[in-house]
């Protein structure tokens, strides 16, 4: 299962049969309804709700970009038999961030702190279009030969599309928990943990997920050459492997645990 990204909805893949995974927007995207004042806790209840609706036990979960935290909101909540977090948004609030943010961001992160219901509006402003031309704007050349491909972008674009389905309201309430505190213990987190970043990233974590490794349990991180934030779309295929066996693996041992 995969928590999409900023704004994106179920259609967030380069090409029919890539990424073979039920990708899960949140509440105000994509066809979901919009759920005001939604909380990292809810979303994760959503996921229990659904996984126990479809038999699907504890699914291996991908949180990709500003979908990680919500990603690792399930890891928390004992939801995930493994997580792969690829491209995260990271908690850029907290304190030990606090001067390695470029003063853009540290603004934002300051305005979500001071008043979270203005900057939800702020951020409802935003539309399809404008998230394509930051996306662009903030890539390195490694990355836009990703997302300028033919193919990937037209995918991209109907993603995009489809997440402001609703107008902006998914996507705002989304960033707002995303750069505020995260209301969870990391080190509650009891299954396996890949952390994969792009060496290139610059959007993504001021420290391509270093601290975020240290904080999680047994996290093993791994940081790509070559490549940006398009990570999930250029290694999907380890990604995948990695999440899998990591989680057949977890269930494994807990059918020993339980003397099975």
């Amino acid at each position: 299962m995969s928590r999409t990204g900023s704004a994106t909805s179920r259609s967030e893949t380069a090409t029919p049969g890539e990424n073979p995974c039920a990708r899960r927007p949140g509440p105000g995207l994509g066809v979901s309804t919009p759920a005001p004042g939604r909380s990292f806790g809810d979303f994760a209840d959503d996921i229990r709700q659904l996984a126990a609706l479809r038999g699907l036990g504890r699914p291996p979960v991908v949180g990709n970009s500003q979908g990680a935290p919500f990603a690792l909101a399930c890891a928390v909540g004992g939801i995930a038999s493994a997580l792969a977090v690829v491209s995260g948004a990271d908690e850029v609030a907290a304190p030990e961030f606090a001067t390695a943010l470029p003063p853009d961001l540290r603004g934002l992160v300051d305005r979500t702190a001071s008043d979270p219901a203005g900057a939800e509006a702020f951020f409802a402003g935003l539309g399809a279009d404008a998230m394509w031309d930051m996306v662009m704007a903030g890539s390195p050349a490694c990355d836009l030969a990703v997302y300028r491909d033919p193919g990937f972008a037209a995918a991209y674009r109907r993603a995009l599309a489809e997440g402001f389905a609703h107008q902006a309201t998914g996507y705002a309430r989304d960033t707002v928990l995303a750069m505020g505190r995260w209301p969870f213990d990391l080190a509650r987190i009891a299954v396996p943990v890949d952390i994969w970043y792009g060496e290139r990233d610059t959007s993504h974590s001021p420290d391509n997920g270093a601290l975020l490794a240290t904080r999680i349990p047994g996290a093993d991180r791994r940081v790509v050459p070559d490549i940006g934030g398009a990570v999930l779309w250029t290694h999907a295929e380890p990604v995948l492997t990695s999440l899998l066996r990591k989680a057949a693996a977890n269930r494994q041992a807990t059918r020993r645990r339980r003397g099975r």
